[in-house]
């Protein structure tokens, strides 16, 4: 009888130890359980906040724009490569920023679709800001610029008044062309409408070569292309001295993308103060026309 009840009361303890033991499996496995919750939890939290993180924190490349017949600024060289001021600069900002430049010529008609369909990233190639400020988020401004009048040199031609009746050429979806279609102070509609005609071209190389031929009176262009153009082609040529208008040179971003223009805008200055945009400004011979300086 006693060896039953000592039977009963080892089994009756095992019993217990055993519903302990199974007692505390069960509270381990709730507090892994809740564990892994909390680790997945966290796991898509992080997913979550990296899905928030801006597009602009994983970039590996930065597509330019550019018409690929503005030098200095834009060009293809003797090798069949493209260079000139404005994609060396933003090979400089790739270089670090760790991003691929991917430079895309493009129809300068086309630019504002290119830009808004995400084609490019920015407008970069000798982009007049005045005028257009309420249309693209741009950079700070790198480069002043007049708008001039080419003539041959034995034209006759020596000041605007001249160019009445005359026929002049211009880039098409240009700074000077919006010039001298302009009625708002400081526009040159008025000069423009005593010409004989105003005549388009895609590219200012095609320009140039009419007013050789002359087919053409006089180009409307950039200072900084005309000088470029005249140091190219040799004598002939000749730039007025009377400008219609004076303006500046900005990157074009897309209107609202100010996070990537506020990261190009600091790697601007920072190349500035390392000497770089000097350099390149002395390179392409517009070191006169380049405002951005070292601080």
């Amino acid at each position: 009888m006693k060896k039953k009840t000592v039977s009963m009361m080892l089994a009756a303890t095992m019993a217990l130890s055993l519903f302990a033991g199974c007692g505390s499996s069960k509270d381990t496995a709730t507090e892994d359980t809740s564990k892994t919750e909390s680790t997945d939890t966290a796991d898509d939290s992080s997913e979550d906040a990296s899905a928030e993180t801006t597009d602009e924190s994983s970039r590996t490349t930065f597509t330019v724009g550019f018409d690929a017949e503005y030098p200095p600024y834009g060009y293809m060289d003797d090798d069949g490569e493209y260079t000139g001021f404005d994609l060396e600069l933003a090979q400089a900002v790739c270089d670090k920023e760790g991003w691929e430049l991917v430079k895309k010529p493009i129809n300068w008609d086309s630019k504002d679709m290119e830009l808004n369909s995400g084609s490019i990233d920015c407008i970069w190639n000798g982009f007049t800001m005045n005028g257009r400020e309420d249309d693209y988020t741009f950079s700070v401004p790198y480069v002043d610029n007049s708008q001039v009048i080419v003539v041959a040199e034995d034209s006759g031609i020596e000041q605007l008044s001249d160019l009445a009746g005359k026929t002049v050429g211009v880039q098409a979806a240009s700074a000077a062309l919006d010039l001298l279609q302009s009625e708002d102070e400081g526009g040159q509609k008025e000069l423009a409408d005593t010409f004989g005609s105003l005549n388009e071209f895609a590219d200012y190389n095609t320009a140039f070569t009419e007013l050789q031929a002359g087919a053409l009176d006089a180009l409307a262009i950039d200072v900084g292309v005309a000088k470029y153009q005249l140091n190219s082609r040799g004598e002939g040529f000749k730039i007025l001295d009377e400008t219609l208008n004076t303006e500046q040179y900005a990157i074009g971003f897309k209107k609202g993308n100010q996070e990537l223009c506020d990261i190009v805008n600091g790697d601007l200055q920072e190349l500035a103060n390392e000497g770089k945009v000097a350099e390149l400004a002395e390179k392409y011979e517009i070191a006169d026309m380049v405002t951005l300086k070292a601080e």
